[in-house]
């Protein structure tokens, strides 16, 4: 596979000794064998990081680079690495430290890139996920996302999980352009930006994934009972405003990359959280904000109403 194109795989750990053997070996094993990884270690104080070396040392250096991570939270973590210059392939994934990777998951992606006609593009490669519990056995899926992809959406929503996420040069660029900003997590804020500036996010419906729910995860699924009741919460809290906020100024500051009919939607969607209510409900009609099932929908409007977005 000397012709096969490059992708870099970008992981963020922290303390992850528990189950990060078992996500290197599905790296390892996967069918797309053209892969460098680079870990960016976030100041573990476990055996994270010998678990690392013993894999670099099985693989070579050249194929798993350690890297010392900025230790200001996960995002930070990851966009360190996916803003990097230095970091050049054909292609990106981001990587979890305690998912499974499905053998064919790169290869499944690439195989999506290879059908598009315009390789300049910024495009997004996100899929579903297989749930499963901390020994590995099934307890459901991930959502099944079914509208479009767009920035009226990625306002109120991010959709696929950054383990799914593979992108191209041209996003990257983009990322690299936009640098390192405060946001609420690096998945969601690439779907924003990738659709802001007219770009492409495909997502598959088929999980790439074993996606471990345990105590130690940073973001469970959001499909059961439960995370549907604490997305309520979150707008009653004002978790959700709070996160709208750091989104909402992180793509001010950078306004000039997105399209105009997007920065005309960003701008609306400022003045709508800051209106009288009945502003917030007109300019809500006027961004045409929606989120990807009809639960989520309502939330979002129960959160404009209580000025809660």
């Amino acid at each position: 596979m000397t012709n096969a194109p490059t992708v870099f795989i970008l992981m963020g750990t922290y303390n992850g000794e528990a189950f990060l053997a078992d996500q290197l070996l599905s790296i390892e094993n996967q069918s797309h064998t053209n892969w460098r990884l680079i870990i960016s270690d976030d100041g573990s104080t476990d055996a994270t990081l010998a678990i690392a070396k013993s894999f670099q040392d099985k693989w070579g250096s050249d194929r798993l680079e350690i890297r010392e991570g900025p230790q200001q939270g996960f995002c930070t973590n990851f966009l360190s690495l996916a803003c990097d210059p230095t970091i050049q392939a054909d292609f990106y994934a981001f990587s979890d430290q305690d998912d499974v990777w499905m053998v064919d998951k790169l290869a499944r992606a690439l195989a999506y890139f290879d059908t598009v006609n315009n390789a300049d593009l910024p495009r997004v490669y996100g899929s579903r996920t297989q749930l499963v519990d901390q020994h590995l056995t099934p307890c459901g899926y991930s959502p099944l996302f079914t509208l479009p992809r767009s920035f009226r959406n990625a306002l109120v929503q991010s959709i696929a999980g950054g383990n799914t996420i593979v992108f191209n040069q041209p996003a990257k660029m983009v990322l690299e352009k936009t640098g390192l900003r405060q946001v609420v997590s690096h998945d969601w804020w690439l779907y924003l930006l990738i659709k802001g500036v007219g770009g492409v996010v495909f997502y598959d419906p088929q999980p790439s994934l074993l996606y471990r729910q345990h105590n130690g995860a940073l973001v469970g699924h959001n499909c059961s009972f439960k995370a549907k009741l604490d997305r309520i919460i979150y707008v009653l809290n004002g978790r959700f405003k709070a996160w709208n906020t750091l989104n909402c100024q992180a793509l001010l500051a950078v306004h000039h990359v997105l399209t105009i009919d997007n920065q005309v939607i960003l701008e609306s969607f400022n003045r709508l959280r800051g209106g009288h209510f009945k502003d917030r409900v007109r300019l809500l009609e006027v961004c045409g904000l929606y989120r990807q099932t009809w639960q989520g929908t309502c939330s979002l409007w129960l959160a404009t109403l209580l000025n809660k977005i």
